[in-house]
């Protein structure tokens, strides 16, 4: 019960206040993607390499990574198109 809990808080804490989040910038597709919030940093680090496994796996390459303290952003997934 207290999982869940915690669950419920990190959402609020990530809709009002700053929380960490896990910030991943890919190329093939070009994105940046957010996994969070989490209300501890060493939390958000240790998820960190489970996230980019995942888009690896997915056939992502992952061009940068990092660990951010902001708002919850406004897209979780945010695709940028390829200009000519």
């Amino acid at each position: 019960m207290k999982n869940f809990f915690d669950k419920i808080l990190g959402k609020i804490l990530g809709l009002f206040a700053r929380a960490w989040w896990v910030e991943i910038s890919t190329d093939l597709p070009q994105c940046v993607y957010y996994f969070g919030p989490f209300k501890k940093k060493d939390d958000a680090t240790k998820a960190e390499t489970g996230y980019v496994e995942d888009l690896t796996q997915e056939g992502a390459t992952v061009l940068q990574m990092s660990v951010v303290k902001r708002l919850t952003p406004a897209q979780l997934t945010v695709e940028y198109s390829h200009q000519a």
